[in-house]
């Protein structure tokens, strides 16, 4: 199994880069997150990758910027009917931080994206529920999930809900609450994750 690769960039394109080793290219598929992060060409890069093997013989060399990606990634394509490349899609879309909360939450409609529609995002959520919620991998993520976000109820599982209805993600509005004093009325908390959104957190 191949660890990580450190060399020079040589190439990037829309889906993967290049990283020279000991005169060899290795073509790591990656995150649009992570090509946003690397050096410019011809600067030392460093990848923690993912070999995989598919069906057909083929073999791919996956590559991410922080162990979090990986661990992510990892993850989702432990989970029935998720490939690697609806994994990449994901995140591509959202921090190691922000898929943890989604999940945590059952925010669904935020993990749907191109290649992973509203089943599989509720497979996600189901089969990953519990081992994103727990503080292992929680802090492998480097997460720091509200407990509100995880372990909503009573006034804050109302609030929470009613922001949801005036349009906000689950995952938002669970950030939002997990900010204001659980000992408030739902109102004030409603108004509390209101002027918190309305600043972006």
């Amino acid at each position: 199994m191949i660890y990580s690769v450190h060399g020079k960039l040589i190439h990037t394109e829309s889906g993967f880069a290049v990283v020279e080793c000991a005169g060899v290219g290795y073509k790591c598929l990656t995150t649009l997150s992570t090509l946003s992060r690397l050096p410019r060409l011809g600067e030392e890069a460093t990848l923690y990758t993912h070999l995989n093997v598919r069906e057909d013989d083929a073999v791919d060399l996956f590559g991410f910027y922080d162990q979090g990606e990986l661990s992510c990634f990892k993850m989702l394509i432990s989970v029935s009917g998720v490939g690697p490349k609806a994994a990449l899609s994901i995140l591509s879309s959202m921090s190691p931080e922000k898929f943890a909360l989604c999940v945590a939450t059952g925010d669904v409609k935020s993990l749907k994206c191109p290649g992973v529609g509203p089943k599989i995002a509720q497979r996600i959520v189901l089969e990953l529920k519990d081992k994103v919620s727990s503080e292992a991998v929680a802090q492998g993520f480097q997460a720091e999930l509200p407990a509100a976000a995880l372990s909503a109820s009573g006034p804050a599982a109302e609030a929470i809900s009613a922001l949801v209805v005036l349009g906000y993600s689950q995952s938002e509005a669970a950030v939002a609450v997990g900010q204001c004093d659980p000992a408030l009325p739902v109102e004030e908390m409603i108004k509390f994750g209101l002027k918190k959104l309305a600043t972006n957190l």
